[in-house]
């Protein structure tokens, strides 16, 4: 996958599910991590072990494969500091989803 690609006309949680994970292991490589399981329970903190600035690098990413549609930051601001900590690969994956289909319509 090539992030610069346009996003799928139609995302599914399938679809976005492969793009985050091929993201997320451009993130993890820098680390060695390349190789890890992502799938929809995942978690960033306990699993993945990203740190604040892996997620900046992820929006980063984000941005680039959906353009200003999806806003990790936005979606991080509206959560407490527990639910940042357990955030899972699915949630994000069902924010893009949700925030791709909201964009189309409108």
């Amino acid at each position: 996958m090539n992030p610069t690609q346009p996003a799928p006309a139609q995302p599914t949680a399938d679809t976005v599910l492969a793009d985050i994970s091929v993201l997320l292991r451009t993130v993890l490589a820098e680390y060695g991590d390349d190789d890890v399981v992502i799938n929809m329970s995942t978690t960033f903190n306990r699993d993945l072990e990203l740190e604040s600035i892996d997620l900046v690098t992820l929006a980063g990413l984000l941005e680039e494969r959906y353009g200003q549609r999806v806003n990790l930051a936005e979606f991080l601001a509206g959560m407490e500091f527990d639910e940042i900590i357990e955030l899972t690969v699915g949630r994000l994956v069902e924010y893009v989803v949700w925030s791709l289909k909201n964009t189309e319509a409108g």
